[in-house]
Parts: structure tokens; C-alpha cells; sequence
């Protein structure tokens, strides 16, 4: 699964603190759905590893690969075997949270936690190749930074908004990125930053 559970779906219906920290997996909580998600920032040189995702209404969107944390489930471990499958590249050595994201969307019924982790450049070990059990991730790639920007920024604010942060500004201290939506329809739904 991509760093960031399908919207449309979601419509439709030290490492171990870090694990304290999160609601692992996918339960439903007081009428939400709720997702705890492990997403991996994976760098090359001037460039950052992206996975491009088939959404259920056949839209495509950019993100960094990782995916939701399985119940039992350490997230560096989930975000370990996410990667694997979204992009075939093995990564030995995760830094502490880079950031976090949490997205609360009442009238569409979810609420969704990201931890961003960094991969140590010295610890990716692999090629690229695709083997997303979901059948989401289509195309994943290293990108220049200016690439990468263009294709990020027609995706959700709350994808593009704090892993630009990282990559330009150097946002690494576990900052929280908070966002409200409201509105039943994530296409039309309002968002606030909190």
C-alpha cells in the first residue's frame, strides 16, 4: 500500500517509542476509521525515491512509499516491508520520526497518523522493482527534486506539505503536521491546518 491510504477507499467507507507513540494498523474508532501509516524517505544524492499510486477512481497521485502499520507490527518494520514491496529496495537502517501527519476528516469518516522515517543512505541496498501485493503502486522512482516537486504538489497538501518541508527547509526534528477536513467529499471538503 502507498504512504497514504486511497482517499477514495477511505470515502468509501528509538523505534519502540515510536510504536507507544501511534495507533498501529487500521481499526474504527468512535464512527472513524482510523490508519496508523509508516512512510520512508528515501534519498539518492539530489534525488528522493517516489512511488506513483492507482487510486480506485483510476486518478494517480505521487507519493514516498511506506504503507499502513499491520496490527503486531513495529512501524519500522512495516515501513521495512512496504518499501520492499513498493519498490524492491531493502533499507537496513531508519533514522528516529523526520515528522508526522495526522489528518482528522470527520464527515468522511477517517483519521489518518503518518510517521516519516529517513532511510540511511548507506543502508539501501537493491534495484527498483515492483512487487505491491495491493496492486496500487504502478511506477516508482528516484526523482530530481524540481520532478519531484511538480509531481507532489497535485496530491493532498498533507503529502506534499511536510515532505516538502524535509526536503527544502530540512524539517527533521518530528515536527506535527496537523490537518482538518471538512465536508463529506474530499474533493470539495475544507482544509484547515492545525
Amino acid at each position: 500500500m502507498s504512504s497514504i491510504p486511497d482517499p477514495v477507499a477511505l470515502h468509501d467507507g528509538d523505534h519502540a517509542a515510536t510504536a507507544a507513540r501511534y495507533d498501529l494498523g487500521s481499526e474504527v474508532v468512535a464512527g472513524l476509521r482510523r490508519w496508523s501509516v509508516a512512510a520512508g524517505v528515501v534519498r539518492r544524492g539530489d534525488s528522493v525515491l517516489l512511488v506513483q499510486n492507482r487510486r480506485r477512481n483510476g486518478s494517480l497521485d505521487w507519493s514516498t512509499p511506506g504503507g499502513v502499520i499491520d496490527l503486531g507490527e513495529q512501524p519500522v518494520e512495516a515501513l521495512t516491508r512496504e518499501v520492499r514491496e513498493e519498490t524492491g529496495l531493502s533499507v537496513a537502517r531508519w533514522s528516529v520520526p523526520l515528522y508526522e501527519v495526522e489528518v482528522v476528516a470527520p464527515d468522511a469518516g477517517f483519521h489518518l497518523r503518518v510517521v516519516a522515517h529517513r532511510a540511511d543512505p548507506a543502508e539501501i541496498h537493491g534495484e527498483i522493482h515492483i512487487d505491491d501485493p495491493d496492486g496500487i503502486v504502478e511506477t516508482a522512482a528516484f526523482l530530481d527534486l524540481d520532478t519531484a516537486r511538480s509531481n507532489l504538489i497535485e496530491g493532498p497538501p498533507w503529502v506534499h506539505e511536510p515532505l516538502l518541508a524535509h526536503l527544502d527547509d530540512g524539517v527533521d526534528d518530528g515536527r506535527r503536521f496537523g490537518y482538518r477536513l471538512d465536508g463529506a467529499h474530499l474533493a470539495t471538503a475544507q482544509l484547515h491546518r492545525r
